[in-house]
């Protein structure tokens, strides 16, 4: 009985601890976007009061004849608005005239008098004669406008400077608050489960491991004590001809399958070895594992950036009120979201595809989509399910030159599967070569091409 109710808290102390580091990022991401709202409101309400006391200034330069820049501004914009409307007339007046078999010469005489006039009318409102008296007025109020100017912009910029300092504060506090809940959590469920933790240790470089692991379909053996380990931030290829148990291995590390035999052991994104063969295929992703699948798969009725916020379900905390109500903790989470979506993309140089809707778009350019949409749950491994089937030679060495950016900008382990053989020895650190389930060799990818073994089997050697 001691050991299921241990196992029940331990699993209730793994969700208090994933959703105190979640709180962790949330805050950490939610500061800088909240100081910038703060900083743009900021600039907008000093633009204007400036614009007001522009205005109030001018109000005095005019009749003092006062030549400022805002002054001169107002004037050639007041001049080019009445020279364009006339223009549209006199194109009216000659199209008429054409139609009619006419020149239209003395329409356009008149349009160009009351053109002249106007054009003098604004002269004279702008550069009126300035007298004395208003000149005294000017030399009077423009001290004491600028002075409430300045007094106007720096209660202003206190305002300001205390609602950033009041958040910072706030969300500095949250953080070391819910770093505080994470130690004592952790320390409780190591207590509990540090026999298991032992049992479940991988070496320090490792991110994932595979021992012993076999799929079997009836008398079918797709995958046959097949066993390796994958380095922390390396990209590791599996390779082998069809039917060799490629997307078997895949589909068995992200639970889609449940192994007949083996064991699967993963370091996940909080830096704990978990056992994949005790874990839901729906719970995966919260591990850190991502993966595409062979066939490219969009929400094709939504544009390219919210196919990546769909992705980012998995991270949020606001539950099915808050998304119910639209509280106000998922409206900041949105913020938060959408920003790193925009990041994403523009990392991965598709961002003026943001609100474009899939259907239509280059299948290298939806690639490139499908990487960002994994991105979006922040993970610890990439599993890429031939990525470069159906691209051709110049989308290749783009996505290489992606999938490299990913691993040593997102600080993410790259695991794929890919017939492109030029592709694998190009990006990859590490190659393994299966043939029907069962490993050939493993090495980097000199190695591989220098194997007989590997030759014989898979590349046809002599």
């Amino acid at each position: 009985m001691v050991p299921i109710i241990n196992q029940i808290y331990a699993k209730f102390l793994e969700k208090r601890i994933n959703s105190a580091k979640t709180k962790i990022e949330f805050y950490d991401n939610y500061l800088p976007i909240k100081l910038q709202t703060l900083e743009d409101r900021y600039n907008r309400k000093v633009e204007i009061i400036k614009l007001k006391h522009k205005q109030k200034l001018l109000s005095l330069e005019i009749p003092a004849g006062v030549n400022s820049e805002y002054l001169k501004e107002n004037y050639e914009t007041e001049l080019a608005n009445l020279k364009d409307k006339f223009y549209w007339k006199e194109r009216i007046i000659k199209a008429s005239a054409q139609r009619k078999g006419e020149d239209g010469k003395e329409q356009i005489q008149e349009l160009e008098k009351e053109k002249s006039i106007k054009a003098n009318d604004i002269k004279n409102k702008y550069y009126p004669k300035p007298t004395s008296e208003a000149i005294k007025n000017y030399e009077t109020n423009q001290p004491i406008l600028n002075e409430t100017l300045e007094t106007k912009i720096n209660k202003l910029q206190t305002s300001y400077q205390t609602k950033v300092d009041r958040f910072t504060n706030k969300s500095n506090k949250a953080v070391k608050r819910y770093q505080v809940i994470n130690i004592n959590l952790s320390a409780k469920l190591h207590e509990i489960t540090k026999d298991k933790i032992a049992k479940y240790s991988l070496e320090e470089n490792v991110v994932l491991s595979l021992k012993s692991l076999s799929m079997h379909f009836g008398g079918l053996k797709a995958v046959d004590d097949l066993s390796f380990d994958v380095k922390e931030g390396e990209i590791f290829g599996l390779i082998g001809p069809n039917g060799a148990g490629k997307t078997t291995v895949f589909n068995c590390i992200t639970r889609f399958y449940k192994p007949t035999l083996g064991d699967i052991y993963f370091k996940n994104i909080y830096g704990d070895v978990v056992y994949l063969n005790d874990k839901l295929v729906h719970n995966i992703i919260k591990e850190g594992i991502v993966r595409t699948f062979q066939n490219v798969e969009m929400v094709w009725e939504l544009n390219v950036i919210d196919n990546l916020l769909v992705a980012a379900h998995t991270i949020y905390r606001s539950g099915f009120f808050g998304h119910l109500f639209n509280s106000r903790l998922l409206r900041q989470e949105e913020k938060v979201m959408r920003r790193k979506a925009m990041k994403i993309l523009g990392d991965l140089g598709i961002s003026s595809y943001q609100y474009a809707y899939p259907y239509g778009l280059p299948y290298g350019i939806l690639k490139k989509i499908e990487l960002a949409r994994t991105l979006m749950a922040n993970p610890k491994l990439i599993i890429l399910d031939e990525p470069a089937a159906g691209l051709n030679d110049l989308e290749t060495a783009d996505l290489a030159k992606v999938i490299k950016k990913i691993r040593n900008e997102y600080n993410a382990t790259i695991f794929l599967v890919e017939h492109d053989m030029g592709l694998v020895m190009e990006i990859c650190d590490t190659v393994c070569a299966i043939s029907f389930g069962k490993k050939l060799a493993i090495g980097s990818p000199k190695e591989i091409q220098n194997s007989k073994i590997v030759q014989e089997a898979y590349l046809g050697g002599e």
